[in-house]
């Protein structure tokens, strides 16, 4: 579609996380040294980022890749970011963004056998330059979301304004590919008392060494189960009040600083918990958990239950729904009918999209059918246990208006969106400082970033 902005966020730090050494120079405006694309505003782009999504757009199949496009779609979104970090009703998050690169940071860590070999594998010569460039590419992913919603929190589009969309570009909309909808039960396997029992007798062990002098610290790294937490001692910070799972909240905040609370249950498992400050509603805490991870007959028990259920809604005793609702321990699908969302947050899910576990399972079955209880993992990489019924199969077809009215509705509504955000830093760019490379001179942008450089 002509003349339609691409707001094109960073795609995470295993994208972009390279050549960011020059994040740390010291810069003043309209600086522009050997790496730096551009400067807008207080922001800048860095050639090694352009580079990397160009990348990985030709590792994901794109082609005829135009690099000004690609910068220009940096352009936009710094110039977004570098407008919501004045937009007095956007959240200043820097210090959550800050704790959230450091808890990433750990989480790469644990996946590695040590610090120098991560480093080494990511391209960074220590851990402050990578926790700085990981902060970098979140707080830029939040202030860019934060402004683009704020622009377009009131757009909406008409049942007219969607017909003409679609009269407007059906020549350009894709072929739907097969599409399969699915509803789902998952549950948690239940562990046993006496397994309980051992898990929380070794967390009154581990508390009891510790009050006989092992720090929690070293506890922690050596017995914790929480991949975020662990090689730090079991330490979080700047914890907000609402943030965590209620029983933790509740068990860390009746603690006094430095005190360890007994055993809790959470839906993570079993912790130990030290307070180590608290300000207002925001608090540190260091914790040690051990994962209520099931054995082989604790889950071969939840099969069975889930068998059982999926028995009495095929004898029409209930509803896959009723069931979805009384059973299921998903709470992103349990109170909609057990219905899984696709990408586009349609009921629909394309096929060749579909993770192999569960692919494996619908083999053979059609429209209506519901699979036997089988193992599976949820987004944690918990173990739990699932039947899936298909409600319905789309074979590939053209977009109409009469099959995909929704998704229609949609695309029609993220133009409209694109457009106005597009309206909106067009505004901005005769006020807006920006200073761009001389190795992009030749490019054709559709906004007008090669104005002369205003300075504020």
């Amino acid at each position: 579609m002509t003349n339609k902005l691409k707001i094109t966020f960073l795609f995470g730090i295993f994208i972009l996380l390279f050549g960011v050494n020059a994040m740390n120079a010291q810069l003043k405006k309209g600086d522009l040294v050997d790496g730096i694309s551009a400067v807008i505003g207080d922001e800048i782009v860095l050639e090694s980022d352009v580079n990397e999504q160009m990348n990985y757009a030709k590792q994901q199949g794109a082609s005829n890749i135009d690099k000004c496009e690609f910068l220009e779609n940096f352009l936009n979104n710094k110039l977004l970011v570098y407008e919501a970090k004045k937009d007095t009703l956007i959240e200043n998050r820097s210090a959550a963004i800050k704790e959230q690169a450091n808890s990433k940071y750990q989480q790469l860590l644990s996946q590695f056998p040590d610090e120098k070999t991560m480093l080494a594998a990511y391209k960074f010569r220590n851990g402050f330059e990578m926790k700085n460039a990981i902060e970098k590419i979140d707080a830029d992913q939040y202030y860019g979301q934060a402004k683009y919603q704020r622009i377009t929190e009131k757009a909406d589009v008409t049942p007219n304004e969607v017909t003409d969309f679609y009269n407007t570009f059906k020549t350009q909309l894709p072929e739907i590919k097969d599409e399969i909808s699915l509803s789902q039960i998952m549950m948690f396997p239940k562990l046993t008392e006496a397994h309980k029992d051992e898990l929380i007798t070794k967390l009154k062990k581990i508390k009891k060494d510790i009050e006989g002098g092992e720090t929690f610290e070293s506890q922690a790294r050596i017995y914790s189960e929480d991949p975020g937490s662990a090689s730090n001692g079991g330490l979080m910070k700047n914890i907000s009040k609402g943030q965590m799972v209620k029983p933790f909240e509740a068990a860390a905040l009746n603690l006094q600083e430095g005190e360890i609370s007994e055993p809790i249950e959470s839906e993570f498992g079993y912790h130990i918990i030290q307070l180590v400050k608290k300000s207002g509603k925001i608090y540190d805490a260091r914790h040690i958990l051990l994962m209520a991870t099931p054995t082989d007959e604790e889950m071969k028990t939840a099969k069975a239950k889930l068998d059982s259920i999926r028995g009495l809604i095929q004898n029409g005793k209930m509803t896959f729904k009723d069931a979805a609702f009384r059973f299921s321990d998903d709470k992103r699908t349990k109170f909609n009918a057990g219905v899984i969302p696709g990408a586009d947050g349609s009921n629909k899910i394309e096929r060749e999209t579909l993770p192999g576990t569960i692919s494996y399972e619908l083999a053979g079955l059609n429209k209506g059918d519901i699979t036997t209880a089988f193992d599976d993992e949820d987004e944690r990489k918990r173990k739990v246990v699932k039947i899936v019924k298909i409600e319905d199969v789309i074979p590939a077809h053209k977009i109409t208006l009469e099959t995909d009215y929704d998704r229609i509705k949609q695309m029609a509504l993220n133009k409209k969106k694109n457009e106005m955000v597009e309206k909106y830093v067009n505004s901005k760019l005769p006020t807006t400082f920006i200073s761009i490379d001389s190795r992009y001179s030749t490019c054709s942008f559709k906004g007008n970033w090669k104005k002369d450089s205003v300075k504020k």
